[in-house]
């Protein structure tokens, strides 16, 4: 008889796979988001604001806000809460707009 949800339905995820957080790697699952990948992590900030520095992480879950978001294989200013996490993803915390090297 089956006993957990993924043997109701007969799932047969895929295993889990690394991706990384300022050089500390995490394991993410697939088909979450590099946000829930955090989140799972007991991450909850991967961004710093412009003006004061605060932290910043999920805040909608959706797209519609911009609170999440992340320096996700050299690219600034990714939605985290967006982005599907795949193996060997770099992610970093954003700091400021994320363009520091077009500061003069």
């Amino acid at each position: 008889m089956a006993r957990t949800p993924a043997e109701l339905v007969g799932a047969r995820p895929e295993p889990p796979f690394e991706i990384t957080f300022d050089d500390r790697t995490i394991t993410a699952l697939p088909g979450q988001s590099v946000a829930a990948a955090l989140w799972g992590a007991g991450i909850l900030a991967w961004r710093n604001t412009r003006g004061t520095g605060r932290p910043r992480g999920a805040f909608c879950g959706i797209g519609q806000c911009y609170d999440c978001l992340a320096t996700i294989n050299g690219t600034p200013n990714r939605r985290a809460c967006l982005v599907p996490a795949r193996p060997g993803d770099a992610v970093t915390t954003q700091e400021g707009n994320g363009h520091a090297e077009l500061s003069v």
